[in-house]
């Protein structure tokens, strides 16, 4: 956060950009960086408004604010006033236009604000039945002594009804407040009058709730002058003023206002009034920076202005959010789709992103934004290619697992077998069995070949539900993907008349799969075929390795061991007994020796078949009937052939869209044109380092020289001591240049310049003739400390002690 002075040009620049960008409507979209004016009905806010800005507002008991009313103050040489309205962003392009037209001829520096006021109210239409408006009157006001500055006052917070105001209108008002003091970049200036208990105050219950740690509120009290003298009530607001029962972090301030007698007063007759009271008791014990009206126009400008600041990288940030969001929205809505030639086109691009977007997909190039991430589960859900090869896989291992309707065993301990389990002698005496009822012209130890057929029917009869699973689980995928792609690239509106043509064709592709499917499933075959000479490999095997099983178990029961080693060992045995083993496992039986045969090659036949399918349901079925074929599926060539009624059905833009359309390039207008009016700014980006509010930055004892005491008259206020350097007499304008410069630099410590006297000063060299008059020189040194380094310095001329910050803290 760069340092910018007090009434400077870029001050005035910095809080003109801000006006500007909520004069355009930017607040409704980011929080601005404002001074909210809030408080109770009749806390004072409009005298408030008046001792800052020095024009006379309505102070009628029965005449309250019904509008914001944002109070714009610059320094100028010459006097100017501007009145205009700031239309709600809800209104009507009619009522907006309207209000923006509403002007009052203010030729005199000091215009009527209750005339204004009156106009104001008619112009926004109120009445006995509608009696407030969020319309912003803006009243902007120029002049040789105003500070620059900004303030937007509140509709003043009630509680019960009368007859002028109902309860309903109570709530109207509080969530108008509310609404205000919500937003987190808001100052809050707490208006609390010194007439009634703090604690009952609506605006006070108000603060607790929305900025609970006080950070961004600051208290102001006024009506001082109607508390007793001596009383409890008194001793408690000057406890409060000093920041002691209730702890706000920009602190708290003290304003006695005109009262009844001195309506008619001037504004330095009611200045003089202000100082004449806080200098008697018990007022008199507080530091002057906490008192009166020219000490609390710098403390604003300097809150307002280091809000701004510190607030205007995120701001910006805001902004550049905002924009993007606008303009996916406008993205999503597409052009205007008012014509077929406007509606053609939108389907067109809607065509074409479905297109390249559902062919990267099957590809499983997931470069587009669309994807997302992997490691989320909604950008996994967008991956088709690996959904899809996920499915597949999990059909290939169903198959391999519970593809096999019997699972043949050699033990012959059926207590041992689960599920699908069957030995082998059981499936023999029924492979016999289908073996005697197909018997055909084959010899005695032969079998028919079409036993093969049904010992595999039989055997691969799981293979339809795991088919119908995989069929249902990837065309559940391709929905799902293609209705995701959908409602990326079409507007909502019309996503799902879009998502009904593709899901037509998609299921077009669903019946072309089963018709596939029902190909490859071997239950439709009439006869096992296959060439391959794995099949008789296979069988060779299957026999191998049951023959090896056979003589492992009779050369362990020859030897009379559980294991064999696999150890060289010396080994004893008889030669007829092994004989003997070898001869019982020779089949003498014919028909156990077809049997068995027929249930080897129905194995082997399995084995070759099962990995047939997965290949074949994979890449003849699941590929090429199906995702292969989805970048396909609308196509240009699809809406080209579409009538103008079916277009229209397909892409016309409802009143909404219009509307909502309209809504968003007014915000991106609003959201554009501000960035570029902040890039005249060109301070965010200038590296410093923060402060706390400026009327408390300090300055460290590592300094060289002590600020001496010198005199200064002035045309209005007479004689007042400030704080000069060691040089001597000085013309004003150098002096003042010292000042600066040295605060900056860190050469002064440990005094205080008053505020309310900085202020005069700035005050007096801008806009009248001063002179200094006499010094007196005093010199100190100090020394200096080993580091050299000092404190973050604030801003030119508001140098103050500071002492530690406490905890923030509520309390009744």
């Amino acid at each position: 956060m760069r340092t910018i002075a007090l009434q400077s040009p870029e001050h005035r620049n910095l809080l003109d950009v801000i006006d500007k960008l909520r004069s355009r409507g930017l607040g409704k979209y980011v929080d601005l960086p404002e001074i909210v004016v809030c408080g109770d009905q009749s806390a004072g806010k409009s005298s408030v408004l008046e001792a800052i800005s020095g024009m006379t507002f309505p102070t009628k008991d029965n005449l309250c604010t019904r509008f914001p009313t944002e109070l714009i103050l610059r320094r100028h040489a010459q006097n100017a006033v501007k009145i205009s309205i700031n239309p709600d962003p809800e209104r009507s392009a009619e009522e907006k236009a309207q209000l923006r037209r509403f002007s009052v001829d203010t030729q005199s520096s000091e215009p009527d604000i209750g005339t204004i006021v009156e106009k104001a109210k008619e112009a926004m239409n109120l009445s006995e039945t509608r009696k407030f408006s969020t319309d912003v009157l803006r009243i902007e006001l120029c002049g040789p002594v105003q500070p620059h500055l900004t303030m937007v006052d509140l509709p003043g917070l009630f509680r019960a009804g009368n007859r002028g105001q109902s309860a309903e209108d109570a709530l109207i008002v509080s969530k108008m407040v509310r609404d205000y003091v919500k937003r987190p970049r808001s100052i809050i200036l707490a208006v609390v009058s010194a007439k009634s208990d703090f604690a009952l105050q609506e605006i006070t219950e108000m603060a607790r709730e929305l900025d609970p740690h006080g950070l961004r509120t600051l208290g102001l009290i006024t009506k001082p002058d109607t508390l007793d003298s001596g009383s409890d009530s008194e001793a408690a607001y000057i406890r409060l003023a000093q920041n002691q029962d209730v702890f706000f972090r920009l602190g708290w301030h003290v304003l006695k206002n005109r009262d009844f007698k001195m309506r008619h007063a001037s504004s330095n007759e009611r200045d003089e009034a202000e100082e004449a009271f806080f200098s008697a008791w018990p007022w008199a014990a507080l530091d002057n920076k906490y008192l009166g009206v020219k000490s609390l126009r710098p403390k604003l400008s300097n809150v307002l202005k280091d809000q701004i600041l510190q607030q205007l990288p995120s701001f910006v940030q805001d902004i550049d959010i905002e924009i993007t969001n606008c303009r996916n929205h406008l993205n999503r809505l597409g052009t205007a789709r008012t014509t077929p030639a406007e509606q053609r086109r939108y389907l067109f691009q809607v065509s074409r992103d479905f297109t390249a977007i559902m062919r990267a997909a099957v590809d499983g190039e997931y470069n587009n934004v669309f994807f997302g991430s992997s490691k989320t589960d909604e950008g996994y859900r967008r991956r088709l290619r690996a959904r899809v090869q996920e499915s597949l896989t999990v059909f290939a291992e169903n198959v391999r697992q519970h593809g096999q309707n019997k699972i043949i065993v050699d033990s012959e301990d059926e207590a041992e077998l689960s599920g699908r389990q069957i030995t082998r002698s059981s499936y023999m005496g029924e492979v016999k069995d289908l073996m005697r009822r197909s018997r055909g012209r084959e010899l005695p130890g032969t079998f028919n070949p079409l036993i093969i057929g049904e010992l595999f029917i039989e055997q691969c009869q799981p293979w339809d539900g795991i088919a119908a699973d995989v069929k249902s689980d990837v065309l559940r995928i391709v929905y799902e993907v293609a209705k995701t792609i959908v409602e990326h690239v079409a507007v909502e509106e019309t996503a799902e008349r879009i998502l009904q043509v593709i899901n037509t064709a998609i299921s077009s592709l669903g019946d072309e799969l089963d018709s596939e499917f029902q190909l490859l499933l071997p239950s439709r075959a009439v006869h096992p075929i296959t060439y391959n000479h794995y099949l008789t490999d296979t069988v060779q095997k299957i026999q191998e390795d049951r023959r090896r099983h056979k003589l492992r178990e009779g050369f362990r029961t020859l030897m009379g061991d559980d294991e064999i080693s696999p150890v060289d060992q010396n080994v004893y045995m008889n030669p007829s007994a092994l004989i003997s083993q070898l001869e019982d496992h020779t089949e003498v039986d014919m028909e156990s020796y077809a049997c068995s045969l027929a249930i080897d090659y129905a194995e082997a036949y399995y084995k070759l078949a099962s990995k047939r399918l997965i290949d074949d349901v994979s890449v003849l079925a699941v590929e090429c009937r199906l995702v292969s074929r989805l970048p396909f599926i609308f196509q240009s060539d699809a809406v080209f052939g579409l009538d103008d009624e079916e277009t229209l059905r397909l892409a016309g833009e409802s009143e909404y869209s219009t509307s909502e359309r309209r809504r968003i390039k007014e915000k991106l207008a609003v959201l554009e044109g501000s960035k570029a009016e902040l890039r005249r700014l060109n301070v965010h980006h200038s590296p410093a380092c923060p402060s706390s509010s400026p009327y408390e930055d300090k300055i460290t004892e590592d300094s060289t020289q002590t600020i001496n005491e010198v005199e200064v008259e002035d045309r209005d206020s007479g004689k007042m001591t400030a704080d000069q350097t060691q040089d001597g007499q000085v013309e004003t304008e150098t002096h003042v240049d010292s000042v600066q410069n040295d605060v900056s630099s860190g050469r002064y410590h440990s005094e205080t310049i008053d505020l309310s006297f900085q202020q005069d000063i700035v005050d007096d060299f801008e806009c009248a003739p001063s002179r200094v008059k006499k010094y007196k020189k005093k010199k100190k040194k100090n020394s200096v400390a080993d580091d050299g380094q000092r404190d973050n310095v604030g801003h030119s001329l508001n140098v103050v002690n500071l002492a530690p910050m406490q905890p923030p803290t509520w309390s009744d």
